[in-house]
């Protein structure tokens, strides 16, 4: 195998004319790389966008969920103010048969 010896004056000369070359080609190479992450980044937009979750996770989550929990008195007192508000009552079944109508 060869002796390799790494000189940085060496390594400038040899690449100080590569570069010079590249430098006409810098705004193709340069709108090509753009685009090149722009697809890239479109292709993992659209690859996470179409993932479903697991069904465990769905399982898991639904069960880490608490149901709210009202008290039976705060229901018998709604259903108290419900009966004894005529006007209302009649109000919201009047909404319930057409909403649109004022």
């Amino acid at each position: 195998m060869k002796n390799m010896n790494l000189d940085l004056s060496n390594l400038s000369t040899k690449l100080l004319p590569w570069l010079q070359k590249a430098r006409r080609y810098f705004g193709f190479i340069f709108m090509i790389a753009l685009l090149g992450i722009y697809g890239f980044l479109i292709f993992r937009i659209n690859t996470l966008n179409n993932q479903e979750p697991a069904d465990d996770d769905v399982t898991a989550k639904l069960k880490t969920v608490q149901r709210p929990k009202i008290d039976q008195s705060v229901i018998d007192k709604i259903q108290q103010l419900q009966d004894n508000s005529v006007d209302v009552k009649s109000l919201f079944n009047k909404a319930r048969d057409n909403p649109f109508q004022e």
